[in-house]
């Protein structure tokens, strides 16, 4: 039984014979997308976790692509009416989208163990840990015999528009060079499920030597990686000519 942003208002808090639980069937998995206070948030969903597997997309609260401005958002892709709708509720719907979403991906929606939104941003939750990691959505019953707490959050992010899903990778980067330079790093990896678009790994002072760290959550699963795009810009021209170079780079995907 999979439930789609719960309800919040009259339900949250009451006994498990008035609202969803996971005592409702052999397995139970939520999608939280509007989980703020009602007031003063106009959150419609649920906070708690009351199923088998509570999947936390974006932390749970504000989904991305929920923020535009309401004639952007009204005018929509999907129509007029779709974009109204959206706009009165839309983290609350972007259950159903990310779940129609994951039928399509069954590889996707990876959502990752750990104990809050700051600590999976942070990379504290990261890789998946053996038994792997259950795919919101569609296909999360797959992990249905693999459950070994009471409860367990899962925390992930998604796009701001379809196609939601997201991929997440560890990047390191160890720096070689001469002289420091102040500027940013990109990174862009290549693979045999396709290409990602350049992520910043970091900016401020580069030091030949460092080594620097970054999440990414990519648009694409790339799979077996073939390549490693490396870029660096000081962001304005220095009369020295430095030179920055990529000693080592190391790609790790969270799912294995």
């Amino acid at each position: 039984l999979s439930g789609l942003d719960p309800a919040q208002p009259y339900f949250q808090g009451t006994p498990i014979e008035v609202r969803l639980d996971k005592s409702d069937a052999d397995f139970v998995d939520i999608i939280h997308t509007d989980s703020a206070p009602t007031i003063p948030n106009l959150g419609f969903g649920i906070i708690s976790a009351i199923g088998h597997i509570d999947f936390y997309p974006n932390g749970g609260k504000q989904m991305p692509g929920c923020g535009k401005n309401p004639v952007s958002q009204i005018v929509d892709l999907d129509g007029i009416w779709e974009g109204t709708r959206d706009f009165v509720a839309c983290n609350h719907l972007r259950s159903y989208k990310y779940y129609s979403d994951s039928i399509i991906y069954p590889d996707g929606f990876l959502g990752y163990p750990c104990a809050s939104y700051d600590l999976f941003q942070s990379g504290n939750c990261f890789p998946c840990p053996e038994e792997g990691c259950p795919n919101m959505g569609h296909y999360a019953d797959k992990f249905k015999d693999k459950i070994k707490k009471d409860f367990l959050k899962l925390y992930l992010n998604t796009g701001e528009a379809r196609d939601f899903p997201l991929w997440r990778y560890k990047v390191t980067v160890t720096l070689s060079g001469r002289s420091k330079v102040k500027g940013y790093v990109n990174v862009a990896l290549y693979g045999s499920g396709g290409n990602t678009k350049q992520y910043q790994i970091t900016k401020g002072t580069l030091k030949p030597d460092n080594t620097y760290t970054a999440y990414i959550d990519a648009e694409v699963n790339v799979g077996e990686v073939t390549k490693v795009k490396f870029l660096w810009n000081n962001n304005w021209i220095n009369p020295t000519f430095p030179k920055l170079g990529a000693a080592t780079i190391t790609v790790e995907a969270g799912q294995n």
